[in-house]
């Protein structure tokens, strides 16, 4: 019946090509929309017939740039996908919606790749669906309502909503879905031909990280390796939880570093742990987003991603969000045996390419203020979901960061600089760092003031001690979860936490943003600004979407001091710290978390520093409403912002009686017992 369904919606949709049915201001539209969908379906059966195999690396090269070609840069603007172009042609309204369907036809590219002749089939009829009502309407002389075709495309993300999860959900824990998993454990990764059997857009980028990893030693791929997958066993170790419970570890990485994870999958195999590999979302209706989660080959356009954002403002309204959160749940319940031994994501970031600035468009769908609220409770309700069946108590992660070929001319260099940073002793931090926390533990608040231009003055009220002998409001961080080694952290008290956070650039989850400032009043976000856009407005509603995710305020959920001066003179030395992901940079100076605390979901948890002191500051005044209300508690989001050494005036710690202790002066380590932190600055690399 599939198959049926399948090879009647390729035959309709190659007669699209030839017809003139539908009004000629749509024609266009609906013949280049149903070539491209042509173009997909031919890429599958050229796999299916086993080409992959067959083929030169010339010809997969050529293949796989007809795939993304309609939306790379240069032909974007006039893309169908593009919502300012699609508007331009078609009238504001039916541009959004047709925009919306031509992008997420793209995801038929990841389905034939993987075969999976289901999810391309939905696709294509719904293509279909719309294009018969563009038909009718025109025979009879009018144009289709356009809340017909928004009930269509309505009800196809409803009727497959539980059909989507339940596939997601499956690849999420399900070791047996091993599509990604095969192509790295069987491939000869010295033929590079391998790279393009993902059906992941694959550049000069991905071809050289993959030559450069082949071309090192194997001490050197075990060395990356073994940092990483010991990372995670130890972040297991470190907080008390049993690994020995855990089946599974999903790893997250980036095309060209196959070798290293072919290693780590061998490392984890021998901790008792099956890898699961699965594909970043290629469909906005299942979680596409510019940040990637899951596997992921290089971005053909991040304006294209970026525009397609939040289309699901298209369908999104209550009915469906219930309905949506029944099928999240049952989709879990479907694999919940797999999810209890879950052990959570092990990532491999990877930085270094050309930063994004968005160009904000009025032609891109936006959340409504009634779907902001509803899509807050639906992450909420979804996080508390998640945590029911992969209890934050018993899992764990790790994240690691390596640098890409498009950082420079010296990516080697980098390379190797980072590999070291990745790898730094940790047993020397982990002693300076304990001085640090000892001083900050007398602290009643502690002081933060910006230097320069930097406008940054806040206050930071800490947890009180009972038993200052036995209990910590830090914990002492070196090289487990979070590697590099290089940060102490709490979760404050918001009660009487305020004043001005600012840093005049950063890069957060892959957009940039110009002198951001967040103003806070009792820990809450009360007022916050940037300078990305010519407006004010415009100013707010890119914060409020991408660092609030539509919460009207979100609380201080970490206050930390990062200690890795050798990263940060690193990153100086090759001016690259733009460029750098916020897992380096947070460690290269304060830095704030706005959202959860670090301890989400475990603060019941007990752990313990090196020191044997137990760590007391595990949750603020709004997780502590877990017990009358999990939707409020968890916020589910946690953006870290770093103000950098160079903009740091002040970092003092202030007790109960008014005495200071500096820490931190004009960007150097002023407390006794830190000097060799400075040796950075002083001696270079």
């Amino acid at each position: 019946m599939l198959a049926e369904r399948f090879a009647l919606s390729c035959e309709r949709i190659a007669q699209i090509l030839q017809e003139e049915a539908v009004d000629a201001a749509f024609r266009d539209y609906f013949r280049r929309t149903a070539g491209l969908i042509d173009l997909f379906v031919q890429e599958f059966h050229y796999i299916a017939d086993g080409n992959l195999d067959k083929a030169g690396i010339e010809e997969l090269r050529e293949h796989n740039r007809r795939l993304y070609e309609d939306i790379l840069p240069e032909n974007y603007g006039k893309s169908y996908t593009n919502p300012s172009f699609a508007a331009a042609r078609l009238g504001k309204e039916f541009g959004q919606m047709l925009s919306f369907l031509a992008a997420e036809l793209r995801s038929l590219i990841a389905f034939a790749y993987e075969q999976d002749v289901e999810s391309m089939v939905i696709r294509m009829e719904l293509f279909l669906e719309v294009y018969h009502a563009f038909v009718s309407a025109a025979e009879e002389g009018v144009s289709p309502r356009a809340e017909e075709i928004r009930d269509m495309i309505y009800w196809f993300a409803s009727d497959y909503s539980e059909t989507m999860l339940e596939k997601n959900m499956r690849s999420t824990f399900d070791w047996k879905e091993d599509f990604a998993l095969r192509i790295i454990m069987d491939s000869d990764l010295q033929d590079l031909r391998y790279l393009y059997r993902f059906g992941e857009y694959v550049t000069e980028n991905e071809l050289r990280m993959a030559r450069y990893v082949n071309s090192l030693p194997e001490e050197k791929i075990a060395l990356m390796a073994d940092t990483y997958t010991e990372g995670y066993r130890i972040g297991f170790e470190v907080t008390g939880k049993d690994i020995k419970k855990k089946k599974s570890v999903n790893i997250r990485y980036f095309l060209g570093f196959e070798r290293v994870v072919r290693k780590a999958v061998e490392n984890f195999a021998g901790i008792g742990l099956e890898s699961v590999i699965y594909r970043a979302p290629a469909s906005f209706l299942e979680g596409r987003k510019l940040s990637k989660n899951g596997y992921y080959g290089a971005c053909a356009n991040k304006q294209f991603e970026y525009d397609h954002g939040y289309d699901q403002a298209l369908y999104y309204d209550k009915k469906y969000v219930h309905h949506r959160l029944e099928n999240y749940r049952n989709a879990l319940e479907s694999v919940k045996e797999l999810a209890a031994v879950h052990g959570g994501p092990a990532v491999i970031e990877e930085f270094g390419g050309i930063p994004f600035e968005p160009e904000s468009k009025e032609e891109n769908l936006r959340l409504n203020e009634e779907q902001q609220k509803l899509a807050v409770e639906f992450q909420s309700a979804a996080g508390a979901l998640m945590n029911e069946y992969v209890k934050g108590e018993e899992r764990s992660f790790t994240i690691i960061a390596f640098p890409v070929p498009e950082i420079g001319d010296n990516f080697e260099e980098i390379f190797d600089g980072v590999l070291r940073i990745n790898t730094l002793d940790y047993t020397l931090y982990q002693g300076i760092q304990q001085k640090i926390i000892d001083t900050l533990d007398k602290a009643a608040y502690v002081r933060i003031k910006g230097c320069g231009a930097n406008r940054t003055d806040l206050k930071v009220v800490l947890h009180r001690l009972e038993n200052p002998e036995k209990e910590t409001n830090f914990e002492n961080c070196v090289a487990d979860v979070n590697i590099p080694v290089g940060e102490v952290f709490t979760s404050p008290v918001l009660a009487g936490t305020q004043g001005k956070l600012h840093v005049s650039k950063v890069y957060l989850n892959g957009l940039k943003y110009l002198n951001l400032e967040i103003d806070f009043k009792d820990g809450m976000i009360a007022d916050y600004s940037c300078t990305n856009f010519d407006t004010p407005e415009e100013n707010r509603k890119f914060i409020r979407e991408n660092v609030l995710h539509h919460h009207d305020t979100l609380p201080m959920g970490e206050f930390a001091i990062g200690t890795n001066t050798t990263a940060y003179v690193f990153a100086d030395k090759y001016d690259i710290g733009d460029k750098l992901p916020i897992l380096i940079a947070e460690k290269m100076g304060p830095h704030f978390a706005v959202g959860d605390t670090c301890y989400s979901h475990e603060e019941e948890l007990t752990t313990f520093n090196p020191d044997g002191k137990r760590l007391i500051a595990k949750e603020n005044e709004v997780s502590a409403l877990r017990g009358e209300d999990l939707d409020k508690a968890y916020l589910n989001c946690h953006t870290d912002i770093t103000i950098p050494y160079d903009e740091l005036g002040e970092l003092t710690a202030v007790d109960g009686g008014g005495q200071e202790y500096v820490i931190i002066r004009d960007g150097r380590f002023v407390l006794e017992g830190c000097e060799e932190l400075n040796k950075a600055f002083e001696g270079g690399l």
